[in-house]
């Protein structure tokens, strides 16, 4: 249960899938995932803990405010290792190009497109943030490759990012470069050039595949592999029925440890109903951009305590309206779980309540960017309210303890990593999901994406130890 706060933003290292040159496809390829993680000294604990926070809420703010955001299949299975790292994602490894060239990516299902630093001229502002050195990002050599190609502004592929009416802008009758894009993830950004490669799994190859090819970036020292639900997203190029994923814990070392990311297609046998897995239904995103590109799930009550007591939240924001405001959304890219303040408030007041034995370190709240934290020194006897998360159709997340709250060992004190705009560092944004799933709650749980039947299963497991 005792879990250091050391880190907590996690890169995902990724698997992909099939070529459609493959003469025969294997029925299944195992990756590894792994935590991206670094040492921290009690010296900047508090400032690593609020710029988790704070890098948390922008995404929030980003995720519920975006921008908008203007093949080949998969036949069998396949793995890949997920990485858990210090700045709270996941990381993932694909190889594009002939000759192939492995590239480190977070693992991301809050957006769509696939993008990665591109170029030896590639440049990154203020990365520094996340224990990386800017100049020795792993970078795509568009040399190097015979089979990288400039998408067409006449193609569908541009139409991915920019809709339909992209070739109206087209000018003239002779191939025209699609337009360089600008995309947004909270305070960063990157831009550059849509392109196509290969894809190179393990014994299989994709051709074709639709990425961005980033030139410029600020505070994202990684490119993304974008596992949302829009057209240019790892899953639907390659027509994915599932992928799965088991989070490894934030242990917050430099062990490289790693956990799957298992992608499923048209003709895998593996495309059935996993034991013990409880599903909820994906529901039918909101019609506006870019909020139909989210993972929408139900959450129906959180429960608090032995005695399964009820908070009382507002049902109007836990489902999505036609615009995209409420509901709840399911993104690994985001390290801790965020709730709106009228949804929040509720829960911080019943654990508070069920927690008075304990003393409020109400400095830790503003230093961190928490909303509760208690000022407890001796850990080893610490014991707080169980927190369920009940879901349509009878599904129920029962949060381990290490999932919900957090002990700074150097700090000897333990923080809820939930957070909201109503926390100190957060921005009030009464718009979008009213919760974001982060990463930090998924932790040693499997978690299913059955693309096929339209719904999100998850059990608790020991990830990293047993293979789904």
């Amino acid at each position: 249960m005792q879990k250091p706060m050391a880190s907590v933003f996690l890169c995902l290292s990724v698997l992909l899938i099939l070529s459609l040159a493959s003469a025969s496809s294997p029925s299944s390829i195992t990756l590894s995932l792994s935590p991206i993680t670094s040492s921290l000294t009690s010296t900047n604990s508090w400032d690593f803990v609020a710029d988790i926070t704070k890098f948390t809420l922008q995404r929030a703010y980003h995720l519920k405010t975006p921008h908008k955001r203007p093949s080949s299949a998969l036949h069998g299975s396949t793995e890949t290792p997920l990485y858990p790292k210090s700045y709270g994602g996941y990381s993932v490894s694909l190889a594009f190009g002939t000759p192939p060239q492995k590239i480190p990516l977070v693992f991301d299902t809050g957006s769509s497109l696939m993008w990665v630093p591109c170029t030896k001229s590639y440049t990154c502002d203020n990365c520094t943030f996340s224990h990386v050195d800017p100049k020795k990002i792993t970078t795509f050599k568009l040399r190097r490759s015979k089979t990288f190609r400039i998408v067409d502004c006449r193609s569908r592929k541009c139409g991915w990012l920019y809709g339909s009416d992209v070739q109206a802008r087209c000018p003239g009758s002779r191939p025209q470069e699609c337009p360089m894009y600008l995309m947004q993830y909270g305070l960063g950004l990157t831009s550059g050039r849509p392109i196509t490669e290969t894809l190179d799994l393990p014994g299989n190859i994709i051709g074709n595949f639709f990425l961005g090819c980033s030139v410029y970036s600020v505070q994202q020292p990684q490119g993304i592999a974008g596992f949302g639900r829009a057209p240019t997203s790892l899953p639907n190029q390659l027509k994915l029925r599932k992928f799965s994923y088991c989070l490894l814990s934030h242990d917050f070392d430099d062990k490289p440890k790693s956990s799957p990311l298992t992608l499923i297609g048209t003709k895998s046998s593996a495309a059935g109903r996993a034991h013990g897995v409880k599903y909820t239904p994906l529901l039918k995103n909101p019609s506006k951009s870019p909020y139909n590109e989210y993972y929408y799930i139900h959450l129906t009550k959180i429960t608090v305590g032995k005695n399964k007591t009820k908070v009382k939240l507002q049902s109007k924001f836990l489902v999505p309206s036609p615009t995209g405001n409420g509901g709840t959304i399911v993104d690994s890219g985001s390290t801790f779980t965020f709730m709106d303040a009228a949804l929040y408030g509720p829960l911080i007041k019943e654990m508070a309540a069920q927690t008075m034995h304990y003393k409020r370190a109400h400095e830790a709240e503003v230093r961190s960017g928490f909303g509760l934290c208690y000022d407890i020194p001796d850990a080893r006897n610490v014991s707080f309210p169980e927190l369920v998360f009940h879901f349509k159709g009878g599904a129920v997340m029962e949060l381990p303890v290490a999932n919900y709250f957090s002990f700074m060992t150097d700090l000897s004190v333990w923080c809820l990593t939930i957070i909201s705009e109503s926390s100190p560092a957060g921005p009030s944004v009464p718009v979008g999901p009213a919760i974001i799933l982060g990463n930090y709650q998924q932790q040693d749980f499997y978690v299913e994406y059955d693309l096929a039947h339209h719904r999100l299963g998850f059990k608790r497991q020991k990830c990293g130890l047993k293979k789904e």
